[in-house]
């Protein structure tokens, strides 16, 4: 097609010169013709894209797929193509098979190096405007070098204390001590996940022990095994003992802590906005959501850090059709579809005029979300983090059953948390 409209084109130029050079007028009359041609192919024309999302989120994206086609419905046919990969291994599932990546992707924020490094992701030319429509956190974590790499989808991939308002009083929730008195209290427990680093690093976050990936932007450095300064690292490990000795912490994912919460034996637990909905419809009313608590570690009491997380929306920068994977991109970050992610799936939002409305200010989780933002950090580390971390975690979840000496616990720990390769 490309090939024949050149030639037409080339035939049109010489056609008008010629007639040009004769006094004639037809020169004018048959560019009219050519562009008239090229717009209704333009029309006709089917445009294909992939889209990768959550498969909690087909549905929503369905529904925002359908509105795009309407919104941009005279312009071109389009052939939208949505498949299911979860934003955690999305920058793997891309990198792995570069040749297949989709056209617009939505992924977590962690992951926006890597994809700027291998080329998948380039600058975006919108930025100004996003800058002035964004959350200002969000769009910095877009951002690298100053630079806007993908649009912010959601603000909300954090975490925070939910609870059951019927047993657990507002001042129980403001130390890890209190709370596990009161469940314990009922019979009951605190549910977090011990085995996972993403939470485990709560305990370490405002110890003065330190985590941080470098600057080759692959390997990490820590001292969490230190035995220097206010705050050791077998000072949190003990802290973590107790807690876990104590009889009121119940270690588990989110599967572990809706079960225990329909059941009865959990009526507090550590997780993000996404589990509201569901939390809600067991404990209706009485549902609950702050801060995370203090805890005690040597000595005193100690704010429970926490990762702060967006989620975005990137085009691949070798599309075929990259200018209408822009547009759809910006569409599934716009204003009206971030509210609607808001209304249908209650999640945190990255536009600064959505977030700031009625609903979302009075949606309990977002509000303990934005109270636990005050000591939240960018989730920043390489990929060798994970392992080491989960390991010493389950270690400590189990009450430390074999007996480990904890600062041999913590020195493995932290050479697999810094290991080169």
């Amino acid at each position: 097609m490309k090939k024949r409209w050149i030639s037409l084109l080339m035939t049109g130029v010489m056609l008008g010169t010629l007639c040009t050079g004769c006094g004639g007028k037809s020169n004018t009359a048959d560019t009219s013709k050519l562009s008239s041609v090229k717009e209704k192919q333009d029309k006709n024309a089917t445009v294909k894209l992939t889209l990768w999302g959550t498969a909690d989120d087909e549905k929503l994206l369905q529904t925002m797929i359908d509105s795009f086609k309407e919104k941009y419905k005279g312009e071109a046919q389009f052939e939208i193509t949505f498949t299911a990969v979860e934003e955690s291994v999305c920058k793997d599932t891309a990198t792995n098979d570069v040749e297949n990546c989709a056209d617009v992707f939505s992924f977590a924020d962690d992951q926006l190096a890597a994809f700027a490094a291998s080329g998948i992701l380039k600058p975006l030319d919108d930025a100004a405007r996003v800058k002035e429509e964004t959350l200002e956190a969000a769009y910095e974590a877009a951002t690298i070098n100053d630079k806007l790499y993908a649009y912010p989808m959601t603000a909300d991939n954090g975490y925070f204390l939910y609870y059951n308002k019927k047993y657990i009083k507002d001042s129980d929730v403001e130390t890890m001590d209190s709370l596990i008195q009161a469940a314990k209290k009922q019979s009951s427990h605190v549910s977090m996940d011990l085995g996972s680093g993403w939470y485990l690093y709560s305990f370490f976050a405002n110890t003065g022990l330190k985590l941080k990936l470098n600057d080759d932007g692959i390997t990490n450095s820590c001292n969490w095994n230190s035995k220097k300064g206010k705050v050791k690292g077998v000072d949190v490990a003990n802290a973590l003992l107790r807690i876990v000795n104590s009889g009121g912490l119940q270690s588990g994912g989110d599967d572990s802590l809706l079960a225990g919460a329909k059941a009865g034996s959990v009526v507090a637990g550590v997780s993000g906005v996404w589990l509201g909905d569901s939390l809600r419809e067991i404990w209706g009313d009485n549902l609950g959501a702050t801060k995370l608590p203090t805890y005690t570690v040597a000595g005193k009491q100690v704010q429970m850090g926490s990762y702060s997380g967006y989620k975005f929306v990137g085009v691949n920068a070798y599309s075929q059709n990259k200018e209408w994977a822009t547009k759809l991109a910006q569409w599934l970050t716009n204003e009206e579809n971030q509210t609607l992610r808001f209304e249908q799936r209650g999640l945190g939002l990255a536009n600064a005029n959505a977030a700031d409305s009625s609903s979302v200010k009075n949606n309990v989780a977002i509000h303990a979300l934005l109270e636990q933002s005050k000591y939240a950090s960018l989730q920043r580390v390489g990929g060798k983090y994970w392992d080491p971390t989960s390991v010493f975690g389950n270690t400590i979840a189990s009450g430390n059953a074999a007996g480990k000496n904890l600062q041999h616990l913590l020195d493995e720990m932290v050479k697999g948390i810094t290991a080169l390769n």
